[in-house]
């Protein structure tokens, strides 16, 4: 057995206890930056409700950070009722600062989350395999750790901003091609709002995690093997050590280490 594999056969179930909860915080850290897609994609970040059910049937507006939708079956020639959908860009003079932050830094967040990720798969990469890098480990886990906190916070930013838009009831002059009123009856939080918090508040705590990891260092295994294979006498090693050298005796120390004859065999071969 080499030196290396005695490392990992004794180090690498310790590595392992050690980053269970780094384990967990990725899968925390991993199902947010799913979560946060999912909210960048899903227009029900505002629902406003309106009066006018001539051309909006169902009486809901959805406004996205990307998008305001409406069923209808006026505008679409056809017998059910048909989701119509107008972009907003943040070039447009009517798309409402929040929206405007909201496409930026949401997409932000979700590249740092990727990036975050990653870096913690590498960490738990060199843990789960025994691989003898202790300040590649704890750098990626830092390093990680950090995107994923600033992922959930940059976030954070956009989702309360429109959190507040819905609370305060505020309006979005919409041009004449959208077929919205500029403000609606009431309005309320969408799912997209609640789904993008939690999965900030996902990031921010998988984020913890790891920049509280730190390795055990100065951990040796409990067996190393000996530079060599054989003991200095020649034999093949048996996993111990060499005898230790017997303490001579006080008789023995007044007639040397190497001890006396016994006196009958002298007198045998005198005679």
């Amino acid at each position: 057995m080499t030196e290396s594999e005695s490392w990992r056969q004794h180090i690498m179930p310790y590595l392992v206890h050690t980053a269970h909860a780094q384990f967990v915080g990725f899968w925390v850290g991993a199902i947010g930056w799913i979560l946060t897609l999912v909210a960048i994609g899903l227009v029900q970040w505002r629902v406003w409700e309106v009066s006018d059910l001539s051309v909006i049937t169902s009486g809901l507006v959805f406004v996205g950070i990307w998008r305001a939708c409406f069923f209808t079956h006026v505008l679409l020639t056809s017998e059910y009722e048909i989701m119509y959908c107008q972009r907003m860009r943040s070039s447009d003079a009517f798309t409402p600062s929040e929206i405007t932050v909201a496409q930026t830094l949401m997409l932000l967040a979700f590249i740092l989350g990727l990036f975050g990720n990653s870096s913690v798969i590498y960490g738990l990469r060199n843990i789960f395999f025994g691989l003898d890098k202790g300040r590649p480990t704890t750098l990626a886990f830092a390093f990680g750790g950090g995107l994923l906190v600033l992922s959930g916070v940059s976030s954070f930013v956009p989702l309360f901003w429109n959190l507040n838009s819905v609370l305060t009831n505020k309006t979005i002059d919409f041009p004449p091609n959208f077929h919205l009123p500029p403000a609606p009856v009431q309005q309320y939080v969408g799912p997209g709002i609640a789904v993008g918090i939690f999965a900030s508040i996902l990031e921010v705590m998988s984020g913890m995690v790891f920049l509280a990891y730190r390795f055990p260092e100065g951990q040796n295994p409990r067996v190393r093997p000996s530079g060599s294979n054989t003991d200095c006498s020649g034999l093949v090693e048996s996993g111990k050590g060499p005898s230790p050298t017997p303490t001579p005796t006080r008789s023995q120390d007044r007639v040397g280490f190497h001890g006396m004859d016994n006196p009958a065999f002298q007198t045998q071969a005198d005679g």
